[in-house]
């Protein structure tokens, strides 16, 4: 595996920290600006709108920029949007901030695969990929309480420097190591591209993944709070417990990887319910503190285990547009961060307390079940004429040398 791979994964796990770091710094944010804990999780949803929009149109936007020099752009923009972060004097300017590096971190997911698959051999992608998305999961585990335990020793725009300072390396390394990658001999056609969207299946798994996403967050998103203010922890505790959440969440990927291929409906669908029973589980048990530890693992090991099922399932039914399957994922997953910070701040906001986030986030991933069976039945009735097998991925009907080969439907 070229080192330039690895380099990337670093790339991710500083804008994976930046993403979800907020979660473990809205007290002293809120504090800091003058705004209340609500007004600070709506910096959650500014970065989650800034991948909803940014991931489609940039996917689209580079297909015909140099590749390398595409990737160190989006990474000096997304070290200078952490830098402005931390030198905010207003909210409204770190809003802005969230928002612009949003925007480069969607850009940098779109290129950074397509860069990852060009620099290995056929039968290393999935690693590859396996590398990148890694760089997210260890943002988890190892970045997001990083930035909790900063922001609770050296205050809350440290954190910003710190991630601000990983994006510097990282930049370092793409100069150093990303080889220049030939630009695709021909330009997909988008209109061919956008006929994806003329399938119920595309809109059914569009809001699947929004919804399950979206309710695992409306709680995550103040588990600091809850913790501190329902559980009664003391907030020297919160970095640690966000490293159990992301323990848990490295977990899922693992196993929900493993298995989603041979029972996608499967692992969606009892990955989702189990989101929906810790959920419910927390707005019932938040102030054991016990209880709310031992759930903030298994809220982080159901979410990210239905992830793989979830992803695979668009590029089921969108497989034929890969450059905007990835990217229609993406936005769909960032869907559910805006929607789900939202509400859980709508909920709080209406004087229902820290735990409500937990009952307005089952609500969200039952939905999300409801969507999910809908689009099960529907897939039995009427499957899929013919698959594509996309490179980040292989199955057990198609040999993996061979990429994007067709094969005959299999039920769910």
């Amino acid at each position: 595996m070229p080192v330039a791979v690895y380099v990337l994964g670093l790339s991710v796990f500083a804008l994976g920290t930046s993403e979800f770091m907020l979660s473990g710094l809205l007290p002293p944010i809120a504090e800091d600006m003058g705004v209340t804990i609500p007004q600070a999780g709506l910096l959650i949803s500014a970065f989650a709108i800034g991948m909803v929009v940014g991931a489609p149109l940039l996917a689209v936007a580079t297909l015909r920029l140099p590749r390398r020099t595409t990737l160190v752009s989006l990474i000096s923009l997304f070290g200078l949007g952490q830098v402005a972060g931390a030198l905010a004097p207003s909210y409204e300017l770190l809003f802005a901030s969230r928002i612009v590096s949003a925007l480069a971190c969607a850009g940098f997911w779109a290129v950074g695969a397509a860069v990852a698959i060009a620099m290995v051999e056929q039968h290393q992608r999935a690693r590859a990929m396996a590398v990148m998305i890694g760089g997210l999961s260890i943002a988890n585990v190892l970045g997001v309480p990083a930035g909790a335990f900063l922001g609770e020793s050296l205050g809350w725009r440290s954190a910003f420097w710190a991630v601000g300072a990983a994006s510097a390396v990282a930049l370092v390394g793409i100069l150093a190591l990303i080889p220049r990658i030939p630009l695709p001999a021909e330009k997909p056609t988008l209109a061919r591209e956008l006929r994806i969207y003329r399938d119920r299946q595309v809109w059914l798994s569009i809001g699947v993944t929004a919804l399950a996403a979206g309710g695992v967050f409306c709680a995550f998103s103040y588990l600091s709070p809850l913790l501190t203010d329902v559980a009664g922890l003391d907030s020297g505790w919160v970095p640690w417990i966000l490293g159990l959440f992301g323990v848990g969440a490295l977990l899922g990927t693992t196993l929900g990887g493993r298995i989603a291929d041979a029972h996608l409906f499967g692992v969606m669908l009892w990955g989702i319910s189990a989101s929906t029973v810790f959920l419910a589980a927390l707005a019932l048990l938040a102030s054991t503190a016990a209880a709310a530890i031992a759930l903030s693992f298994l809220i982080g090991f159901s979410a990210f285990f239905t992830a793989p099922a979830l992803n695979a399932r668009m590029f089921n039914v969108a497989g034929a547009a890969p450059t905007l399957a990835g990217a229609t994922t993406t936005a769909a997953f960032n869907l559910g961060n805006t929607g789900g910070p939202w509400l859980g701040g709508t909920v709080i906001d209406a004087g229902f307390g820290f735990s409500a986030t937990a009952w307005a986030g089952a609500a969200m991933t039952v939905t999300a079940i409801a969507l999910g069976i809908a689009a099960l039945r529907l897939d039995r009735r009427t499957p899929t004429p013919t698959r594509l097998i996309h490179p980040y991925r292989t199955a057990r009907t198609a040999p993996p040398a061979r990429p994007f080969q067709e094969v005959p439907p299999r039920r769910e």
